[in-house]
């Protein structure tokens, strides 16, 4: 496997990130992921976007991390948050997810920031086992979806 950062708005991004909120939508009946993002959100030192290609130049896995600060929805000052981790069914069980996670976590710090957020819902079992199992613990909700009963968001200190 081949991880590579990429601008949120490449082709490949586009295409696997609508492949994810399809997945959204079927596993939580609506329109998938609503919270507002853009490709300047993700564009480094302030944030970063990878994908991951198999052997045949495919793309399997995404993520990406943005700055977010105290802003009035549950944020602190210091925060990088992960956007869009995701894995095609067919390249699931790979340990993708893992090691996309660990370079976001890697760079976030580099990049100065104090504490790694993401928000999940209890209707993705397999991303809370990544985030627990990844040392990440349930933490007060922040970000569009704080106020929606099967929101559950987790933080990790990166310091």
């Amino acid at each position: 496997m081949n991880i590579r950062r990429v601008a949120f708005d490449h082709p490949d991004a586009v295409k696997l990130n609508d492949r994810v909120q399809a997945e959204y939508a079927e596993r939580y009946g609506d329109e998938g992921d609503v919270t507002p993002l853009d490709a300047s959100m993700f564009r480094p030192p302030r944030g970063l976007y990878l994908i991951a290609y198999d052997a045949a130049d495919a793309p399997v896995a995404t993520g990406g991390w943005r700055t977010m600060d105290e802003n009035g929805e549950g944020y602190e000052n210091g925060d990088a948050e992960i956007k869009r981790m995701y894995v095609v069914p067919e390249a699931r069980g790979l340990g993708l997810a893992r090691r996309i996670l660990a370079a976001l976590e890697e760079d976030a710090r580099e990049a100065g920031r104090l504490r790694m957020v993401l928000e999940t819902g209890t209707k993705q079992p397999e991303a809370i086992g990544l985030y627990t199992s990844s040392g990440y613990d349930l933490c007060p909700r922040f970000g569009y979806y704080r106020f929606h009963a099967l929101s559950r968001c987790y933080a990790k200190p990166l310091r």
